[in-house]
């Protein structure tokens, strides 16, 4: 079966896990962002001008937005990398919705592409410490992130 006839249905289970793993972050990040949006949303000048102004307010806020774009290019590069890699389509689409919806729920969506695309190829094994790690680092940040969006 080439790449380009993979379904979800024949990856193997680890890779459907991840999937389902990369969904769920982007569900989250279009919750965690969005409900946030609204007094932007008036005007593609208060999207645009508004919504960065605003990241100037504190030097906190100067930090993370600073160090989420630099971010953002890192992932760009690797997005379109792995999109040639494994003939992902609409890879800058991916991009664009990274920097005009979110790149949080845009990177995982491209992930999950990818991830179709790659099949049953390097099958990803990961040891117990990593899954341990992972899980406990996506717990700490999920918990910041309400922390910040519920306040």
């Amino acid at each position: 079966m080439s790449t380009s006839e993979l379904t979800a249905s024949s990856l193997p289970t680890s890779r459907k896990v991840l999937c389902i793993v990369y969904g769920v972050i982007a569900v989250a990040a279009i919750i965690g962002t969005w409900s946030h949006m609204g007094p932007y949303l008036h005007s593609f000048t208060d999207f645009v001008g508004t919504l960065f102004r605003d990241t100037k307010v504190t030097p906190g806020s100067r930090v993370v937005t600073v160090d989420a774009l630099m971010l953002s290019v890192s992932v760009a590069i690797f997005m379109v990398i792995e999109a040639r890699k494994y003939n992902v389509k609409f890879v800058w689409a991916y991009i664009a919705a990274g920097f005009f919806v979110a790149v949080g729920a845009a990177f995982p969506l491209f992930l999950i592409a990818r991830e179709l695309r790659m099949g049953g190829s390097e099958t990803p094994q990961l040891r117990t410490v990593d899954t341990i790690l992972l899980a406990m680092l996506a717990c700490a940040l999920a918990g910041l992130s309400g922390w910040i969006d519920f306040g």
